[in-house]
């Protein structure tokens, strides 16, 4: 019986508490970006909001005022995904997975090659590219100096 407890208290899932951006050792960017969605979804152009700070963490936002479309963070060894208002949400332990650009981008920024799937480009002008070549997801975007 022991054992079934241990084992579902694994699954629980992680949920990071708020972000303080506002604390020392974070870096954030603002900027804007046109995203494309896997499976032929219309494209959209929004807000960018990233911030990392010196222990690896990331936290990235990107919204289309008046709303929050997708929010992706990476703290102490946990994940934590959102699309919408709380439509779609994911979490977990270790690296995050490869298949979301919202936690590739800060890899590539950093000069780390994103995951095997994704290719990332700097473009003129400071502009960035950032596409999955199975979906056909893009991330394009510029921050603001």
């Amino acid at each position: 019986m022991m054992l079934v407890v241990v084992f579902c208290a694994g699954c629980a899932s992680v949920h990071l508490p708020p972000v303080n951006l506002a604390q020392p050792g974070w870096n954030t960017m603002q900027g804007q970006a046109i995203w494309q969605p896997p499976g032929h979804r219309a494209e959209m152009a929004g807000e960018l909001l990233l911030a990392t700070n010196v222990n690896g963490d990331f936290f990235v936002q990107f919204s289309k005022s008046p709303f929050t479309v997708a929010t992706a963070e990476f703290s102490g060894g946990k994940w934590e995904i959102q699309f919408g208002a709380k439509d779609y949400h994911k979490s977990g332990r270790g690296a995050p997975p490869a298949r979301f650009s919202w936690f590739e981008l800060p890899r590539a920024l950093n000069g780390s090659h994103p995951g095997s799937i994704w290719k990332f480009e700097y473009q003129p002008g400071g502009a960035w590219r950032l596409e999955n070549r199975r979906t056909g997801e893009t991330l394009e975007g510029r921050f603001f100096p």
